[in-house]
């Protein structure tokens, strides 16, 4: 296991309760984890805990086999760590800040240009980072995440501001990682993403785990299969939606098929967005 967390718990000075309330869970070599739920869930202030930069929390938090209260400085070693506000030196090209960055490493680094090659960022290697948009500077903090090949990542919406073309490509680029081997700890609002990415998932809510499955899993257990129609009705386009069990027996069903008026027809079940909004009461 390479992150293993029992009884976490967290309250800051002065709150009134814990924002991590006794959370348990583990991630293995190589799975690309999604921790997600609502505004104030506790996501962050996990996150925190496991990349040291923040103290005092109680239980158990390992990560390569070590507490993380018990790893110096030696643990950026082993991690890369890609936050949603991207963390960049404004006024140098974006070369110079991933060789910057690769120069506070110890071990070995991965080439600059092999790095903005991989996030699509080539064409801008000698361009100043503060004329970058935010899609930009977020394929950048993905690199520099990447530059001490680290074991461990810890990514927090990693596609925000990125058309989805580059959303796409970064995608492929984290499943990449974890099949070298590479442990992906994703904290996002993107469900698509999530989906897409994600082997498990955990939701949070009200700084606890209110359940852990596999996308594939959570959409079976919390939806119902359907049939999406689409027909016209004098000139008009409608969309109606019938239950998929028993839909031989459906009378509308029946008479829309019979009319001739029906255009397309796809089957539907549960996303992730569904489950999202059952589990966590629908909150954002």
């Amino acid at each position: 296991m390479i992150i293993e967390v029992e009884g976490l718990r967290m309250r800051y000075r002065g709150a009134a309760a814990d924002a991590v309330d006794g959370i348990s869970f583990g991630v293995e070599r190589g799975e690309i984890f999604g921790f997600l739920g609502p505004n104030g869930a506790g996501k962050s202030t996990t996150q925190r805990i496991l990349t040291r930069l923040l103290r005092g929390h109680r239980g158990r938090a390992d990560v390569l086999g070590r507490p993380v209260a018990a790893w110096g400085p030696d643990y950026y070693e082993h991690i890369g760590v890609g936050f949603e506000l991207p963390a960049h030196f404004s006024k140098l090209t974006a070369r110079e800040n991933l060789a910057a960055f690769a120069s506070l490493h110890r071990g070995p680094t991965d080439d600059p240009d092999a790095l903005l090659r991989q996030v699509d960022l080539q064409a801008a290697a000698d361009q100043r980072v503060a004329s970058f948009s935010k899609g930009m500077q977020m394929r950048l903090n993905l690199a520099r995440a990447l530059v001490n090949r680290p074991r461990v990542l810890f990514l927090d919406e990693p596609t925000s501001g990125m058309d989805p073309v580059h959303a796409n490509a970064v995608r492929q680029l984290i499943r990449d990682q974890a099949a070298e081997g590479r442990t992906v700890f994703l904290t996002t609002h993107d469900m698509a993403t999530a989906e897409q990415l994600c082997d498990r998932v955990a939701f949070m809510v009200d700084g606890r785990v209110a359940a852990i499955d596999t996308p594939r899993n959570f959409r079976i257990a919390h939806g119902q299969p359907s049939v999406v129609v689409e027909h016209r009705i004098e000139g008009g386009l409608r969309r109606a939606e019938f239950p998929l069990l028993a839909l031989g027996a459906n009378a509308a069903f029946l008479e829309l098929a019979r009319n001739g008026a029906v255009e397309t027809i796809h089957t539907r079940e549960a996303s992730l967005d569904d489950v999202f909004a059952t589990i966590t009461g629908g909150r954002l």
